[in-house]
């Protein structure tokens, strides 16, 4: 990590260090620049001052030729292109000058200044310079004045490239000298940052590595380590924050899992109180269910008594009394396989053998007289992991409250209660995987739109006192989410309740 930050502290260094040197460099070679081009002008005000003295005298009001070899002389230089005089009318007095393609440039600055009467400079043309395109010559023109009377004026053109090129010669140099500056800086900058930040830095994070939660100052706080005794500071402070709160913490998970555990065994006796609810509602018609058997057993107990019946007949009493006997303990056994705590847990258990065990437990109950009861079982894998007993009071659940419902239409309403199953993908599921859906449809009146968002809710009931906890629903609701399933209500007034039941089928 360190290697890392170091490397890009000297990238950065390097960059920065290469850019203001380089901005440096500009702004020097502007400024010298400016320079020789202001010598360059004053030079061709020293050549026009000496074609004024030494070539033309003045000869009453115009000029005439003095010496011409001084000028010709000067005009030698590589910068000086060419000169003009021309007297006040503009005529041509000399021209000179090896190489002179700028003469008719020359020729109308020259007379512009005689117009004017004062000094000008004009730059034209253009050539590479030192970083981008310039100026490539500069043409510098004066009036002449006798006794306060222009009598003529001369000019110059100077070529501007001389003074490029000598700057770039020098760029070479400057260029060396800002690499070197650039490497040796920058090494520098990173030994010292190293020093101050870095090695403080990879010495607390060293120390963070080896710290075991017995050890008690962790970072040790140094004077050399100057801005970073404060960090050492704070990190310590966080640290004992830290072990602190990992205290408090430990009690709040011991606590945590008391609360889990006490609550776990609240949810089981809340779900074996339901249980045993709905056990006792279906109690009221063991009476009429066992009643009707043992009318018939003592029947043919009667019939056994008497002694003009044959041994056929005793053997087929005898028979029917078993059956009906047999008959009796079937229904006990039911009952009691509903009310007794479950032992089996979760495992993989068919759906549609628990509905139907729970319709022939219900369908002769005296809470469905009058209930039509249609089975359309159409899954073709009703497979689930889930408690089968815990399923058993779910879907008893709620064909009771649907019985309830149908009971309180009015007359003649036939009642009817239609449970469907079917495979489908979970709509509100990112899982593609198939799911098995239970629908529980019954004809009763319905639910309200106020209560419909309620009925999931422990204790909500919209039953008369007496005839149910409020549990039921609830204990439902909490018996599918453990498996992973969802359980859905949908209602219209007059128009009868539909509670849906999905649960993730099982790999098997």
């Amino acid at each position: 990590m360190f290697r890392g930050l170091k490397s890009n502290i000297l990238i950065n260094i390097a960059v920065i260090l290469f850019i203001g040197m380089i901005l440096i460099n500009f702004v020097t070679v502007m400024t010298v620049q400016r320079d020789l081009i202001r010598g360059e002008i004053a030079r061709g005000h020293l050549l026009l001052s000496i074609i004024e003295q030494h070539l033309f005298v003045s000869s009453g009001d115009g000029l005439q030729t003095a010496s011409v070899y001084p000028v010709e002389m000067l005009l030698q230089r590589p910068d000086f292109i060419c000169a003009t005089v021309l007297d006040k009318q503009g005529q041509i007095i000399f021209s000179g000058g090896a190489a002179c393609e700028k003469k008719d440039t020359l020729i109308a600055d020259t007379k512009e200044s005689i117009r004017m009467g004062r000094p000008a400079t004009r730059y034209s043309g253009k050539t590479w310079g030192i970083f981008w395109l310039q100026d490539r010559y500069m043409t510098t023109s004066v009036p002449f004045f006798r006794n306060g009377t222009i009598v003529g004026g001369a000019g110059v053109t100077t070529s501007l490239k001389p003074i490029y090129e000598r700057q770039r010669r020098s760029q070479k140099a400057f260029f060396i000298y800002i690499l070197i500056n650039t490497i040796v800086l920058t090494f520098v900058g990173v030994y010292r940052i190293s020093k101050i930040y870095l090695v403080p830095l990879q010495r607390l994070a060293s120390r963070a590595e080896e710290y075991r939660e017995d050890d008690g100052q962790l970072f040790t706080v140094r004077k050399e380590d100057n801005d970073l005794r404060q960090l050492s500071q704070s990190l310590n402070l966080m640290l004992e924050r830290i072990a602190e709160d990992k205290k408090t913490l430990r009690y709040t998970v011991m606590s945590l899992e008391k609360a889990n555990i006490d609550l776990k065994q609240a949810q089981k006796e809340i779900i074996r109180a339901e249980k045993l609810a709905s056990v006792g509602r279906l109690s009221a018609g063991i009476a009429h269910e066992i009643g009707n058997p043992i009318g018939i057993v003592m029947g043919y107990l009667e019939l056994l008594r008497q002694e003009d019946i044959t041994d056929e007949e005793k053997l087929e009493y005898i028979h029917r009394t078993v059956d009906e006997i047999n008959r009796i303990n079937t229904i006990i056994r039911q009952l009691l396989d509903l009310s007794r705590p479950s032992k089996e847990g979760v495992a993989p258990v068919h759906v549609h053998d628990i509905i139907n065990e729970i319709t022939n437990v219900t369908r002769f109950q005296p809470l469905m007289s009058g209930i039509s009861i249609k089975l359309f079982l159409g899954a073709e894998n009703d497979m689930v992991v889930a408690d089968p007993n815990q399923l058993r009071q779910v879907f008893l659940n709620l064909m009771i409250n649907a019985a309830d419902a149908i009971s309180s239409n009015p007359p003649p309403v036939d009642g009817e209660l239609v449970i469907k199953s079917e495979i489908e993908s979970d709509p509100d599921s990112r899982n593609t995987s198939s799911t098995l859906k239970i629908t529980v449809s019954d004809n009763g009146p319905g639910i309200s739109p106020e209560n419909l968002g309620n009925i999931f809710d422990p204790f909500f009931t919209t039953k008369e006192t007496g005839k149910g906890t409020g549990l039921g629903l609830s204990v439902s609701f909490m018996i599918i989410e453990s498996v992973d399933g969802k359980i859905t209500a949908a209602s219209e007034a007059s128009k009868g309740t539909t509670m849906v039941i999905r649960l993730p089928l099982s790999g098997d």
